[in-house]
């Protein structure tokens, strides 16, 4: 009788314990394999960052914001997270907390006064965060506001700014889904090589 329920029990654990490994090795490792694998051949430079370089280093990637504190730059959107990836969060302040209006307000100032222009103009997206906090592009409007402090800043002309930043504007995807847009690293790049 003990032998019998031993050997009823190793058969009644087989099929799960077959079950479990199939599930993990196939699941778990195959299928991961798999579709890392059709993404980098899909979509190589988005499997592997989007990374952008310059003179053979890595500077920054078109996915990923990142700050830009002088003048002759295109600024981005501010970072909750202090531009870290690793830490990528948004505020977490609701439309009706009185600080977050207090942070916009003053922020405002701030960029009316770094851009030359009233803070009525400030467009919304140059004092609030995105969900993230790592959004690498601006609309055209956020960063048209930008571009007179850029061509003092660079002694390069205003139409010539303006050039680069219409050459620069991505249109929505697929023609319809979301709005034009500009990638501030890829942009900041480009003012770069007006330079050299």
């Amino acid at each position: 009788m003990t032998h019998t329920n031993t050997l009823q029990d190793r058969v009644g654990l087989r099929a799960p314990l077959w079950f479990a490994a199939v599930t993990l090795l196939g699941f778990g490792l195959l299928y991961s394999l798999a579709g890392t694998a059709l993404g980098r051949m899909l979509f190589p430079a988005a499997a592997t960052g989007s990374m952008i370089e310059r003179d053979g280093h890595v500077i920054g990637s078109a996915l990923v914001a990142q700050p830009f504190a002088d003048a002759r730059y295109f600024q981005p959107r501010p970072s909750a997270a202090n531009y870290d990836p690793m830490a990528a969060a948004g505020s977490n302040m609701a439309r009706s907390n009185p600080d977050l209006r207090k942070r916009i307000d003053e922020l405002a100032q701030v960029v009316a006064a770094r851009d030359g222009i009233v803070p009525a103009q400030v467009p919304c997206e140059l004092v609030t965060q995105s969900g993230g906090g790592m959004d690498p592009h601006l609309s055209p409007a956020g960063a048209q506001v930008q571009v007179a402090r850029i061509a003092k800043a660079r002694g390069i002309d205003v139409a010539t700014i303006e050039d680069l930043l219409a050459r620069h504007t991505e249109s929505p995807q697929f023609g319809v889904l979301g709005r034009p847009r500009v990638n501030v690293l890829r942009l900041n790049l480009a003012l770069d090589a007006l330079s050299r």
